[in-house]
């Protein structure tokens, strides 16, 4: 049986998620950071696992402001705007300098086991299933972090479902709005606020 993977719409919840990713493993800065990365720029987890330090920091080792990369599963190129996850880049540079990882490996998210590979998808999820098991969240995976951005533009854009569509790629709305895990309640929670007149 295929997992339910939902968007975490609670922000205390996000909160509690974000604390135990950074706080409760080894390579806690890097969990959290690919967390963050994922969730700001709308990237699959392939993407965002393969990303390499070059492509978010320049050769002087200041931070670019967008990234230029290839989506792996669709082949389409994508830019990526950086700006909303500088500060969090800028602090896990310096993780990837005290662990002695920066420039070292071309990875910006290295395997603290094998350092010249990333971490893999299979070991993401490891870290996001136990963050689910650490905090009894049944509906985690590694597609959490891009719905919870998708969802969170989704809201804070006052429901601009057309720039969500365009971030992910999708075709259409019905299968950005399943994406977004709008059930019977969230439309519900978001009826009460329209003024029908």
């Amino acid at each position: 049986m295929k997992q339910l993977v939902l968007p975490i719409k609670d922000s205390n919840i996000l909160n509690e998620v974000q604390d135990t990713l950074l706080h409760n493993f080894k390579a806690g800065r890097r969990n959290y950071t690919i967390f963050q990365v994922g969730k700001a720029t709308l990237l699959r987890v392939s993407d965002v696992l393969r990303l390499k330090q070059s492509d978010v920091y320049e050769n002087n080792g200041l931070l670019k402001q967008h990234s230029y990369i290839k989506d792996k599963k669709t082949g389409k190129q994508n830019t990526l705007y950086l700006r909303p996850v500088s500060n969090d880049l800028i602090i896990y540079q310096q993780w990837l300098k005290q662990m002695g990882y920066y420039q070292t490996t071309p990875w910006l998210f290295p395997s603290t086991t094998r350092p010249t590979k990333h971490i893999d998808e299979r070991q993401f999820y490891n870290v996001m299933h136990r963050v689910g098991d650490l905090l009894n969240i049944n509906y985690l995976g590694t597609h959490t972090m891009r719905k919870t951005g998708a969802y969170r533009v989704y809201v804070q854009s006052n429901y601009n479902i057309g720039l969500v569509m365009s971030l992910l790629n999708h075709s259409s709305e019905a299968m950005t709005l399943a994406y977004l895990g709008l059930d019977q309640t969230s439309k519900e929670q978001m009826l009460n606020h329209i003024d029908f007149g």
